[in-house]
Protein backbone atom coordinates (compact mmCIF):
# COMPACT_ATOMS: atom_id res chain seq x y z
CA UNK A 1 0.00 0.00 0.00
CA UNK A 2 1.33 3.25 -0.78
CA UNK A 3 1.45 5.88 1.83
CA UNK A 4 1.96 9.65 2.73
CA UNK A 5 2.41 11.37 5.55
CA UNK A 6 -0.76 13.90 6.09
CA UNK A 7 -0.16 16.69 9.42
CA UNK A 8 1.33 13.95 11.66
CA UNK A 9 0.00 10.95 10.46
CA UNK A 10 0.65 8.04 7.68
CA UNK A 11 -2.26 7.88 5.93
CA UNK A 12 -3.00 5.91 2.16
CA UNK A 13 -2.19 7.73 -0.50
CA UNK A 14 -6.26 7.42 -1.35
CA UNK A 15 -6.85 9.01 1.73
CA UNK A 16 -4.59 11.69 1.08
CA UNK A 17 -5.64 12.69 -2.64
CA UNK A 18 -9.60 12.49 -0.89
CA UNK A 19 -8.73 15.11 1.40
CA UNK A 20 -6.91 17.63 -0.05
CA UNK A 21 -9.46 17.08 -2.76
CA UNK A 22 -12.19 18.08 -0.52
CA UNK A 23 -10.32 21.25 0.86
CA UNK A 24 -9.64 22.10 -3.12
CA UNK A 25 -13.35 21.86 -3.05
CA UNK A 26 -14.60 23.62 -0.16
CA UNK A 27 -11.96 26.65 -1.28
CA UNK A 28 -13.22 27.24 -4.83
CA UNK A 29 -17.17 27.10 -3.20
CA UNK A 30 -15.92 30.39 -0.87
CA UNK A 31 -14.35 32.04 -3.80
CA UNK A 32 -17.33 31.13 -5.90
CA UNK A 33 -19.85 32.84 -3.42
CA UNK A 34 -17.40 35.86 -2.48
CA UNK A 35 -17.13 36.26 -6.93
CA UNK A 36 -21.06 35.90 -6.61
CA UNK A 37 -21.35 38.47 -3.91
CA UNK A 38 -19.39 40.77 -5.37
CA UNK A 39 -21.65 40.38 -8.67
CA UNK A 40 -24.57 41.00 -7.29
CA UNK A 41 -23.73 44.06 -5.47
CA UNK A 42 -23.00 45.43 -8.66
CA UNK A 43 -26.47 44.94 -10.04
CA UNK A 44 -27.39 46.39 -6.70
CA UNK A 45 -25.34 49.53 -6.73
CA UNK A 46 -27.32 51.29 -9.62
CA UNK A 47 -29.60 54.27 -9.97
CA UNK A 48 -33.11 52.86 -9.88
CA UNK A 49 -35.52 53.16 -12.32
CA UNK A 50 -37.76 54.68 -10.70
CA UNK A 51 -36.44 56.85 -7.64
CA UNK A 52 -40.40 57.60 -6.30
CA UNK A 53 -40.86 53.53 -5.94
CA UNK A 54 -37.43 53.31 -4.62
CA UNK A 55 -38.00 56.17 -1.78
CA UNK A 56 -40.97 54.52 -0.87
CA UNK A 57 -39.52 51.34 -0.25
CA UNK A 58 -37.11 52.67 1.59
CA UNK A 59 -39.28 54.48 3.80
CA UNK A 60 -41.12 51.18 4.30
CA UNK A 61 -37.70 49.22 5.19
CA UNK A 62 -36.66 52.21 7.93
CA UNK A 63 -39.87 51.47 9.92
CA UNK A 64 -39.65 47.69 9.29
CA UNK A 65 -35.76 47.47 10.49
CA UNK A 66 -35.28 50.48 12.62
CA UNK A 67 -38.50 51.29 14.62
CA UNK A 68 -39.67 48.08 15.19
CA UNK A 69 -36.45 47.40 16.57
CA UNK A 70 -36.25 50.43 19.08
CA UNK A 71 -38.26 48.08 21.96
CA UNK A 72 -35.40 45.51 21.93
CA UNK A 73 -32.63 48.01 22.02
CA UNK A 74 -34.30 49.73 24.88
CA UNK A 75 -34.55 46.47 26.95
CA UNK A 76 -31.06 45.10 25.75
CA UNK A 77 -29.34 48.50 26.22
CA UNK A 78 -30.90 49.54 29.90
CA UNK A 79 -30.03 45.92 31.38
CA UNK A 80 -26.84 45.94 29.76
CA UNK A 81 -25.66 49.19 31.28
CA UNK A 82 -27.46 47.92 34.36
CA UNK A 83 -25.17 44.84 34.27
CA UNK A 84 -21.50 46.60 33.49
CA UNK A 85 -22.14 48.75 36.34
CA UNK A 86 -22.66 46.33 38.71
CA UNK A 87 -19.65 44.05 37.36
CA UNK A 88 -17.57 46.61 37.18
CA UNK A 89 -18.13 47.98 40.83
CA UNK A 90 -18.12 44.63 42.23
CA UNK A 91 -15.19 42.93 40.66
CA UNK A 92 -12.93 45.86 41.07
CA UNK A 93 -13.02 46.86 45.06
CA UNK A 94 -9.91 48.52 45.60
CA UNK A 95 -8.78 51.45 47.71
CA UNK A 96 -6.49 52.37 45.19
CA UNK A 97 -8.72 52.92 42.69
CA UNK A 98 -11.06 56.14 42.40
CA UNK A 99 -14.40 55.42 42.73
CA UNK A 100 -15.50 57.53 39.70
CA UNK A 101 -13.86 54.79 37.65
CA UNK A 102 -16.76 52.18 37.45
CA UNK A 103 -18.58 55.33 35.28
CA UNK A 104 -15.57 55.91 33.17
CA UNK A 105 -14.85 51.64 32.04
CA UNK A 106 -19.21 51.35 31.79
CA UNK A 107 -19.09 54.78 29.43
CA UNK A 108 -16.21 53.23 27.13
CA UNK A 109 -17.06 50.14 27.44
CA UNK A 110 -20.84 51.28 25.95
CA UNK A 111 -19.57 53.29 23.55
CA UNK A 112 -16.76 51.32 22.04
CA UNK A 113 -18.19 48.05 22.09
CA UNK A 114 -21.33 47.17 23.51
CA UNK A 115 -23.53 49.94 21.25
CA UNK A 116 -21.77 49.27 18.14
CA UNK A 117 -20.80 46.15 17.79
CA UNK A 118 -22.97 43.98 20.24
CA UNK A 119 -26.09 45.65 19.15
CA UNK A 120 -25.16 44.97 15.41
CA UNK A 121 -24.58 41.38 16.24
CA UNK A 122 -28.30 41.75 18.22
CA UNK A 123 -30.26 42.94 15.44
CA UNK A 124 -28.03 40.27 12.63
CA UNK A 125 -30.33 37.94 14.03
CA UNK A 126 -33.40 39.94 13.98
CA UNK A 127 -33.19 42.26 10.87
CA UNK A 128 -30.98 39.69 9.04
CA UNK A 129 -33.04 36.27 9.07
CA UNK A 130 -35.78 38.76 8.03
CA UNK A 131 -34.33 40.39 5.57
CA UNK A 132 -33.14 37.02 4.21
CA UNK A 133 -36.49 34.74 4.64
CA UNK A 134 -38.31 37.34 2.84
CA UNK A 135 -35.90 37.78 -0.26
CA UNK A 136 -35.40 33.66 -0.15
CA UNK A 137 -39.50 33.11 -0.31
CA UNK A 138 -39.76 35.74 -2.87
CA UNK A 139 -37.45 33.35 -4.96
CA UNK A 140 -38.56 30.44 -4.28
CA UNK A 141 -42.26 31.14 -5.15
CA UNK A 142 -40.55 32.49 -8.63
CA UNK A 143 -41.40 36.02 -7.97
CA UNK A 144 -38.03 37.07 -8.33
CA UNK A 145 -38.29 35.12 -11.58
CA UNK A 146 -41.23 37.71 -12.83
CA UNK A 147 -39.48 40.33 -12.53
CA UNK A 148 -36.68 39.47 -14.01
CA UNK A 149 -38.81 38.35 -17.02
CA UNK A 150 -40.68 41.99 -16.81
CA UNK A 151 -37.65 43.76 -17.14
CA UNK A 152 -37.04 44.94 -13.95
CA UNK A 153 -33.55 44.87 -11.97
CA UNK A 154 -34.78 42.61 -8.95
CA UNK A 155 -31.49 43.26 -7.20
CA UNK A 156 -31.53 46.62 -7.02
CA UNK A 157 -35.73 46.79 -6.95
CA UNK A 158 -35.61 44.56 -3.53
CA UNK A 159 -32.15 45.10 -2.04
CA UNK A 160 -30.74 48.24 -2.12
CA UNK A 161 -33.83 50.28 -0.15
CA UNK A 162 -33.32 47.41 2.68
CA UNK A 163 -29.38 48.17 2.88
CA UNK A 164 -29.45 51.71 2.39
CA UNK A 165 -32.19 52.33 5.05
CA UNK A 166 -30.52 49.69 7.62
CA UNK A 167 -27.20 52.16 7.12
CA UNK A 168 -29.30 55.22 8.02
CA UNK A 169 -31.25 53.96 11.17
CA UNK A 170 -28.72 51.84 12.89
CA UNK A 171 -26.58 54.99 13.87
CA UNK A 172 -29.71 56.52 15.56
CA UNK A 173 -30.38 53.13 16.96
CA UNK A 174 -26.85 53.02 18.63
CA UNK A 175 -27.72 56.92 19.54
CA UNK A 176 -30.43 55.52 21.41
CA UNK A 177 -28.77 52.28 22.84
CA UNK A 178 -25.51 54.78 24.19
CA UNK A 179 -28.31 56.86 26.03
CA UNK A 180 -30.06 54.25 27.73
CA UNK A 181 -27.32 52.07 28.66
CA UNK A 182 -26.00 55.06 30.29
CA UNK A 183 -29.17 55.49 31.92
CA UNK A 184 -29.49 52.22 33.31
CA UNK A 185 -25.89 52.23 34.58
CA UNK A 186 -27.65 55.27 36.46
CA UNK A 187 -30.40 53.70 37.13
CA UNK A 188 -29.08 50.72 39.31
CA UNK A 189 -26.63 53.15 41.27
CA UNK A 190 -29.25 55.37 42.73
CA UNK A 191 -31.55 51.73 43.21
CA UNK A 192 -28.75 49.47 44.71
CA UNK A 193 -26.79 52.27 46.31
CA UNK A 194 -23.98 50.14 45.22
CA UNK A 195 -21.85 53.11 44.01
CA UNK A 196 -22.74 56.88 44.67
CA UNK A 197 -24.83 58.51 41.67
CA UNK A 198 -22.97 61.48 41.90
CA UNK A 199 -19.70 59.62 41.46
CA UNK A 200 -21.17 57.56 38.26
CA UNK A 201 -21.76 60.79 37.04
CA UNK A 202 -18.49 62.10 37.62
CA UNK A 203 -17.41 58.92 35.65
CA UNK A 204 -19.35 59.28 32.39
CA UNK A 205 -18.20 62.60 32.40
CA UNK A 206 -14.51 62.47 32.94
CA UNK A 207 -11.54 62.12 30.08
CA UNK A 208 -14.87 61.75 27.66
CA UNK A 209 -13.32 61.76 24.41
CA UNK A 210 -15.80 62.45 21.40
CA UNK A 211 -13.81 60.56 18.79
CA UNK A 212 -15.53 57.55 20.32
CA UNK A 213 -18.76 58.77 19.75
CA UNK A 214 -17.69 58.94 15.75
CA UNK A 215 -15.43 55.53 15.54
CA UNK A 216 -18.83 54.10 16.91
CA UNK A 217 -20.47 55.34 14.73
CA UNK A 218 -18.52 54.37 11.60
CA UNK A 219 -18.27 51.19 13.02
CA UNK A 220 -21.84 50.57 12.85
CA UNK A 221 -22.33 51.96 9.15
CA UNK A 222 -20.12 49.53 8.60
CA UNK A 223 -21.58 46.73 9.80
CA UNK A 224 -25.06 47.35 8.76
CA UNK A 225 -24.16 47.25 5.25
CA UNK A 226 -22.27 43.66 6.19
CA UNK A 227 -25.14 42.28 7.59
CA UNK A 228 -27.96 43.76 5.51
CA UNK A 229 -25.99 42.90 2.23
CA UNK A 230 -25.08 38.81 3.08
CA UNK A 231 -28.54 38.67 4.27
CA UNK A 232 -29.80 40.01 1.22
CA UNK A 233 -27.29 37.64 -0.81
CA UNK A 234 -28.48 34.18 0.98
CA UNK A 235 -32.07 35.24 0.51
CA UNK A 236 -31.41 36.38 -2.81
CA UNK A 237 -29.94 32.84 -4.58
CA UNK A 238 -31.63 30.56 -2.11
CA UNK A 239 -32.63 27.79 -3.93
CA UNK A 240 -35.64 24.74 -3.29
CA UNK A 241 -38.68 25.23 -0.64
CA UNK A 242 -39.21 26.49 3.12
CA UNK A 243 -36.10 24.34 4.32
CA UNK A 244 -33.42 26.00 2.40
CA UNK A 245 -34.82 29.67 3.08
CA UNK A 246 -34.13 28.40 6.69
CA UNK A 247 -30.92 27.55 6.18
CA UNK A 248 -30.66 30.34 3.87
CA UNK A 249 -31.80 32.77 6.79
CA UNK A 250 -29.27 30.87 9.78
CA UNK A 251 -25.94 31.53 7.35
CA UNK A 252 -27.11 34.78 7.07
CA UNK A 253 -27.04 35.00 10.21
CA UNK A 254 -23.79 33.28 11.73
CA UNK A 255 -21.46 34.43 8.64
CA UNK A 256 -22.30 38.20 8.60
CA UNK A 257 -21.85 37.84 12.88
CA UNK A 258 -18.49 36.20 12.21
CA UNK A 259 -17.35 39.13 9.13
CA UNK A 260 -18.57 41.82 11.69
CA UNK A 261 -16.51 40.36 14.71
CA UNK A 262 -13.25 39.97 11.82
CA UNK A 263 -14.20 43.87 10.86
CA UNK A 264 -14.30 44.75 14.51
CA UNK A 265 -10.58 43.68 14.86
CA UNK A 266 -9.49 45.39 11.65
CA UNK A 267 -11.74 48.73 12.49
CA UNK A 268 -10.38 48.91 15.96
CA UNK A 269 -6.67 48.30 14.80
CA UNK A 270 -6.73 50.95 12.06
CA UNK A 271 -8.96 53.94 14.16
CA UNK A 272 -7.56 53.79 17.47
CA UNK A 273 -4.37 51.87 17.18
Amino acid sequence: MITCVFGKKIVPLRTFILCITLKWISMLKILHNIGEYCLLMGKVFRVPDKGRMFWRQMSKEMEKQGLESILITLIVSVFMGAIMTLQTKLNTENPLLPAYSTGLVTRDCILLEFSSTILCLLLAGKVGSNMASEIGTMRITEQIDAMEIMGVNSANYLILPKIVAFMVMMPLLVTLSMFTGLLGGYGISAITNVLPVSEYLLGIQYAFIPFYVWYSFIKTIIFAFIIASMASYYGYYARGGALEVGKASTKAVVNSSIVVLLMDVVLTNLMLN
